[in-house]
Order: structure tokens, then C-alpha cells, then sequence
């Protein structure tokens, strides 16, 4: 039986600076094309160009703001210990052994994710707010599985196969295959 040591999964200072770095560094490079080409669009609303330039900073700028907290933020994120596995990304939730029905490894093209099948009444009350549409969220709904959410491991410091071992240390009766 594999060891039972508490996991904490924090935001990847590395990921997620880099990010804010490249966000930030795309705006100034914006800002030298405006600023220094003949090609470049005029600073007016009705240029369709500068619109599109400045719809992409103000995207830009979000992003590098979200890398840079993200990657300020030492908290952790996922924790599994012998009381089950707590989540953070602002939800603050734990869901206790009891609670969870399944778990399994999935991997949607080349990325891993852990998917998690809770009780439903736990799932009702947990509030997490999943949506399909928030691109950047590593909690996402499964489709079909209504008590179900995938973490993704994008953004943290710990893969997905290193939470499913640590969730098997504990609990190997819940992973499915």
C-alpha cells in the first residue's frame, strides 16, 4: 500500500508569472507597433483595428493580473489528507471520504484531469459554481454526470497523476479505472 502523506497542491509560481510576463509583454509590444509603424491603426474608436488592439490588451491585461495573483497566492489550492480532499480556488470546500462515490483519471487529448463523483446532496450544497464557458477555471462540470466536477491540473504545481496517488493512498476503492 503506497504511503499516506497529507498532498497540497499549490498555483505554480513558475506557470503562472510566466504567463503574467507574456500577457504584460504582449501589451508593450502592442504599444510599439501603435506607436512606431506607418501600418499602425489611429488612436480613434471608429478604426476597427485599434478596437480589436484594445479589446486584446484590455484580455491581456486580465490575464497577466490573473497570472500575477495566481502566482502571489502561496495557499493551497487542493489538499487530500486523511479527511478527504478540500478545495480552494475560492470555493474554500471540502468534500469528506463519505461524500465522494468515485474517482478516476481522464485525459481529454493530452491533458489529465481528475474527475470526482460526489453524493449529490454534498454536490447541491457545495455551491461551486462550475461553467462550461470559464475557460480559465481549473474546476469544470462533467457533461451527463450531474454530481460529478473535473480538476484540472493546469496552473498547479502537482500533476494530476500525483493527486490521483495520493487520493489512492487513502482511498483505493474509490479510483476507477
Amino acid at each position: 500500500m503506497a504511503e499516506r502523506r497529507r498532498l497540497e497542491a499549490r498555483y505554480s509560481a513558475f506557470h503562472n508569472f510566466s504567463m503574467a510576463i507574456v500577457a504584460f509583454g504582449m501589451i508593450v509590444v502592442a504599444g510599439f507597433y501603435i506607436g512606431r509603424s506607418d501600418a499602425a491603426p489611429s488612436l480613434s474608436l471608429n478604426d476597427p483595428r485599434f478596437v480589436l488592439l484594445l479589446a486584446m490588451g484590455v484580455a491581456m491585461a486580465y490575464y497577466g493580473s490573473v497570472g500575477l495573483k495566481r502566482a502571489l497566492d502561496r495557499s493551497p489550492q487542493v489538499t487530500i489528507d486523511e479527511n478527504g480532499i478540500a478545495l480552494g480556488f475560492g470555493r474554500n470546500r471540502r468534500f469528506s471520504w463519505d461524500e465522494i462515490t468515485w474517482i478516476k483519471l481522464h485525459r481529454l487529448a493530452v491533458r489529465p484531469m481528475v474527475q470526482i463523483g460526489v453524493l449529490p446532496q454534498s454536490f447541491l450544497g457545495a455551491s461551486l459554481g462550475l461553467s462550461f464557458f470559464n475557460l480559465d477555471d481549473p474546476l469544470r462540470p462533467i457533461r451527463g454526470m450531474p454530481s460529478a466536477f473535473a480538476l484540472r491540473d493546469n496552473g498547479l504545481d502537482t500533476k494530476a497523476s500525483a493527486l490521483l496517488d495520493a487520493i489512492r493512498a487513502y482511498r483505493p476503492d474509490l479510483v476507477r479505472s
